[in-house]
């Protein structure tokens, strides 16, 4: 026969079992509140969109197609390339932005959305420095490529060109704020020289106008003019990167004469503000591993471009670089966008 006090036990056995059972889930919620994607499975688990500001057929849509199928094949799970141009690449990035930060909408841009677009342009819809850098991805450097018959034959002979014939001296750009016109007025606010903006709709105007002789030069990626420079079209006089290129290793880097210059074209991954940073962590290791791969490397090594490996850490230190040297020259030159 149980005694009073085994029956009084017995019967508060459920109750403690309950009490316990309701500490653990409360437990439990506080850890899976604080760690980010515990309530799901493991990331991904379904479609992945990668955002280009670009139309399709460009250098960065060919690049983030080729990242996608790496990153689906690893995730085994389907990540399409997302072409959203328009609005000088305001559109796309203002897309990402306003996304939800969990790793299911990525951001593949060029330096502008990065960095200097806040400086060029008013009443941006984004702020650039509230993305979350997930990781660099590639450069490629830019080239110095001037007129076949311009009586220079490296940076000190144009300086001193330009010097002796102020405000005659040409070049070229894809408008107003991009990387050949920001290169070209790093150049005049290192060098004390005062040369000539001609924008241009593109790239492939700019070039075919230094190869008519109607400007003095223009900065393009090595991608472009190496070829027109091996035809005898241009000469490419030196390179934006601090080290040579291998597409062209004759041309020394602008930095040799003056100090502190560079201007490569590079690309990057990032997220919506507020993306958890083992999130990013996370996707910055696949792509890197990525980017690793025997076959990827020579697929990137045909379009010139160098992988840059890092952690997110050294995307966000690489971006605030770029847009303190830019926005200098922005500054100090005054460059407006109409």
């Amino acid at each position: 026969m149980l005694k009073r006090k085994d029956l009084r036990n017995r019967a508060m056995r459920p109750t403690v079992r309950r009490w316990l059972s309701n500490v653990l889930l409360a437990a439990l919620f506080v850890v899976l509140s604080v760690v980010p994607g515990a309530t799901q499975d493991a990331y991904p688990s379904r479609l992945v969109k990668i955002v280009l500001p670009n139309a399709a057929g460009s250098t960065t849509d060919i690049l983030a197609r080729l990242i996608a199928d790496q990153l689906s094949r690893k995730w085994g799970k389907p990540v399409i390339v997302e072409n959203v141009p328009g609005g000088g690449m305001s559109i796309g990035s203002t897309q990402v932005f306003r996304a939800a930060p969990d790793g299911y909408t990525l951001f593949l841009c060029p330096p502008s959305p990065l960095t200097i677009m806040k400086l060029l342009y008013r009443d941006l819809p984004f702020e650039p420095s509230q993305f979350t850098p997930i990781a660099l991805l590639v450069r490629v450097p830019n080239a110095l490529a001037v007129r076949k018959d311009l009586p220079a034959a490296n940076v000190k002979e144009l300086i001193d060109y330009a010097k002796a014939n102020p405000g005659k001296v040409t070049f070229g750009s894809q408008g107003a704020g991009s990387t050949s016109h920001l290169s070209a007025n790093l150049i005049d606010l290192l060098a004390g020289t005062e040369m000539v903006h001609v924008p241009y709709r593109g790239a492939v105007p700019a070039l075919n106008a230094v190869m008519a002789g109607q400007i003095d030069f223009f900065f393009d990626t090595v991608t472009t003019s190496v070829p027109q420079h091996r035809a005898g079209n241009v000469r490419i006089i030196a390179v934006g990167s601090t080290e040579r290129s291998e597409m062209v290793p004759e041309a020394p880097p602008v930095a040799e004469t003056l100090p502190g210059f560079r201007s490569v074209t590079w690309f990057a991954m990032a997220g919506p503000p507020g993306m958890p940073a083992e999130l990013a962590k996370k996707i910055n290791q696949d792509i890197n591993e990525s980017l690793a791969r025997p076959e990827t490397k020579e697929r990137l090594q045909k379009l010139s471009l160098e992988p840059m490996p890092g952690t997110p850490a050294d995307a966000a230190k690489f971006f605030v670089e770029e847009t303190e040297l830019w926005g200098r020259v922005i500054r100090e030159k005054h460059i407006t966008v109409q």
